[in-house]
């Protein structure tokens, strides 16, 4: 129900519109559902509920699993579509037995395969994403110009949809109102005083509000938010290193074999990949050991909550919840295995990306 202005936000009453007059342009039928609801039952609950247990949420990962391809794809099935086709940024390779796979797309910059690990293959059997194989946004441009699409000049959007202030603990204080306590040393010295231990997430530097330097003078993080007791513990850069993560809800678009295999490990949408390797657990679970021969041995920051994304060079191979993170260790006597990660096949004239006919 608001309009947003500039380029936050997206899915905005003037998004809709232009959405329509695209489809006049093209010649193609357009429809309008209303799931408001159903996003806030899901994607603005879980973003609440998880801030509130001391976790960083993706939305836009939710928003993927519950909206886009489970409530949009149903209604595209239920009117005799074939699939859901979105503008994101990836690629689906088809191998020549059929098998599907969720590839990151040709330009890095833009690559989104990260938020859409949680699809899993059943969902990605009715996906299409033809942006995939474009080598830059200036290309979809030219081709929305070209074919006299009003949107061609129109900016990208950013932050969270749903925040349309880009305000996003004053979204979380509106909701879940003054919760204050103490932010903390490792130690347990008080600090500082916050308002509401949600509005804090592992890594975060900025806006502490602590009044004492630290005793050598550098900069702390946040190390742990702990909203039972409502403290939030902050620290140097050096204890955001994680040596271990333990994931939940495991989705899988190959079923791992079993044992260790290697990888490389993505926690955040464009964060760098690291080396490791993983096993698969029972219930779902997956553990993941980052502390591998590679460029970087370890991960800086991860919480709870974010998304774990597992990749064969440019394949995806499965995603997870962050359940827990164990510290990095260091020390000479105990030997580091080494763990080659496996390049991704280069598709040839035997693999067909899937959205081409």
């Amino acid at each position: 129900d608001q309009f947003r202005t500039g380029s936050r936000g997206c899915c905005s009453i003037e998004d809709a519109g232009d959405a329509r007059r695209a489809a006049d342009v093209l010649g193609i039928p357009y429809y309008v559902w209303d799931l408001s609801e159903r996003f806030e039952d899901t994607v603005v609950a879980d973003f609440l509920s998880e801030y509130a247990a001391g976790r960083t949420p993706n939305p836009c990962v939710r928003c993927n699993e519950h909206i886009k391809f489970e409530a949009l794809l149903d209604k595209a099935l239920a009117l005799g579509f074939d699939a859901v086709c979105t503008g994101h940024y990836a690629s689906v390779v088809t191998r020549p037995d059929g098998t599907r796979e969720l590839h990151r797309s040709r330009d890095a910059a833009k690559d989104q395969s990260y938020v859409l690990a949680v699809m899993g293959p059943d969902r990605l059997a009715r996906a299409m994403f033809p942006l995939g194989e474009v080598t830059s946004k200036d290309e979809v441009r030219a081709e929305a110009a070209a074919r006299g699409l009003s949107v061609s000049a129109k900016p990208d959007s950013y932050d969270i949809c749903f925040v349309a202030d880009g305000d996003t603990q004053g979204f979380l204080r509106d909701r879940l109102g003054s919760q204050p306590g103490d932010i903390v040393d490792a130690d347990g010295t008080v600090l500082g005083a916050h308002d509401g231990a949600y509005a804090y997430t592992v890594g975060q530097r900025k806006g502490l509000a602590i009044g004492r330097p630290a005793p050598d003078g550098r900069p702390r993080y946040v190390l742990a938010v702990e909203p039972v007791n409502r403290r939030v513990v902050v620290g140097p850069v050096e204890a955001l290193e994680v040596a271990g993560i333990a994931g939940e809800q495991a989705v899988w678009f190959t079923e791992p074999g079993p044992g260790w295999f290697g990888c490389a490990v993505q926690v955040r949408a464009h964060g760098v990949p690291v080396a490791a390797r993983a096993r698969v657990l029972d219930g779902g679970a997956v553990e993941v050991d980052v502390t591998v021969d590679g460029p970087q041995r370890s991960l800086h920051g991860v919480a709870p909550g974010q998304s774990l994304v597992l990749y064969d060079g440019t394949r995806v191979l499965g995603q997870a919840t962050v359940a827990s993170t164990t510290p990095a260790v260091r020390t000479s006597a105990v030997p580091v295995p080494a763990v080659t990660v496996p390049e991704a096949p280069t598709p040839d004239a035997a693999t067909t990306p899937a959205h081409r006919a």
